[in-house]
């Protein structure tokens, strides 16, 4: 992992926050296609970041909190902007947004509750709802087909759970943990690297032969 924050990753993770007003505007103005122009070239960074990142061994904090928070607001603009843009459609899926709302709220607040700062876990399944997130979101505007969109949905309801495991399981917020199986091995690996710490100190101060001298002790030596 590099100490740097000024790399391509974290450029790609910045712009898209950077393309979320134009989003909004576009939207607001009406103008379908460049939205969805706008909206693809958003998502192509999304899918790039992390994987130049991961390549490059340029995985840092800072990227992980870029890629949360330009994962929240380009949710965001494409929820605005199907309301904006396709309301019929978004009149006919409101029920399938509220629960896909609640996919991301309840974790979210899980992770600010315990941590206070948003969780950033970049879960195997997470990844796979952000790849399928964008085919179903087009495929639903485009061809106004909602059941690839819907079972993305459901998808999303796994992808909670796990991370709310994540956050139950954690003792500190952790970014990159692939799954709720890495985390509880996280926690396994850190009470043993505890149990040798503990270890050394005790052999350090002598802590074990004066146990060891306190069992052989014979009886009623020293009392008064």
């Amino acid at each position: 992992m590099t100490n740097s924050i000024i790399n391509i990753p974290n450029g790609l993770s910045a712009s898209r926050l950077v393309v979320v007003p134009v989003l909004l505007y576009l939207a607001y103005q009406g103008h379908r296609d460049a939205f969805l122009i706008v909206l693809a070239g958003s998502l192509l960074t999304d899918a790039l970041d992390g994987f130049l990142a991961r390549s490059w061994n340029q995985t840092s904090e800072l990227g992980a909190r870029l890629d949360s928070w330009g994962d929240l607001f380009t949710y965001m603009a494409m929820l605005l902007g199907l309301y904006l843009l396709w309301p019929d459609i978004f009149q006919r899926q409101k029920w399938f947004f509220v629960l896909g709302f609640f996919t991301y709220l309840v974790p979210t607040l899980t992770c600010l509750l315990k941590f206070h700062e948003l969780p950033r876990y970049h879960t195997w399944s997470a990844k796979i709802a952000a790849i399928l997130m964008a085919p179903a979101y087009y495929s639903l505007v485009l061809l106004d087909t909602s059941v690839f969109f819907q079972g993305v949905i459901f998808f999303h309801i796994w992808v909670a759970l796990e991370e709310v495991f994540i956050t139950f399981t954690l003792n500190k917020n952790h970014y990159n943990v692939a799954t709720v199986f890495h985390a509880r091995e996280m926690m396994r690996r850190q009470r043993y690297r505890f149990r040798e710490r503990r270890v050394k100190i005790q052999e350090r101060i002598g802590l074990p032969e004066r146990r060891k001298d306190w069992k052989n002790k014979p009886p009623g030596d020293g009392d008064s």
